[in-house]
């Protein structure tokens, strides 16, 4: 898994251009979600994104994923579970403190950052990790909320065009 991990930060890039046309069909089957419930959808496709962001990510299903933001590279597998950029622990090789086997994630993340046309979203500061979200599909969450948001978007320059 590891080694697949490492492979992930240093497709950065590709997985970036990957998850961009992922996020648009997620997003375009709104409609379609809503219809079906979220709810209902939830058990089937969290299992399937367990099992894909497991293999290429060691992803920790947080329910909040920041993957497009850290270069790649799940904040969630720091042994300290810092979120928000290195702890002052890292060794001088970039090496973990806790796990000194294991390179820390976010000296990953800052390499897989700089492949990604995204990549200075990293320095954006993320929000303390909602445990209750644990388990929870993050892709039905951006499907949700961008959904809802496009479609209040939609609604509001039919109503202006409508007021003319």
């Amino acid at each position: 898994m590891y080694r697949v991990r490492l492979w992930s930060v240093k497709n950065a890039r590709s997985l970036e251009w990957f998850y961009d046309r992922f996020e648009k069909v997620l997003v375009a089957l709104h409609p379609v979600f809503e219809r079906v419930g979220y709810q209902r959808l939830e058990a089937p496709v969290a299992l399937l994104e367990r099992w894909t962001k497991g293999f290429l990510f060691d992803c920790q299903m947080c329910g909040q994923c920041a993957l497009s933001s850290t270069g790649m590279s799940c904040s969630m597998n720091c042994p300290k579970s810092i979120r928000n950029g290195p702890c002052g622990g890292v060794r001088a090789d970039g090496h973990c403190e806790v796990k000194p086997e294991m390179r820390c994630v976010w000296v990953e993340g800052f390499a897989g950052s700089e492949r990604m046309q995204g990549g200075k979203a990293i320095r954006v500061i993320q929000i303390a990790v909602d445990r209750r979200l644990e388990g929870r599909s993050s892709w039905l969450k951006v499907a949700r909320e961008k959904g809802q948001s496009r479609a209040a978007a939609r609604l509001a320059s039919k109503e202006s065009s409508n007021a003319l």
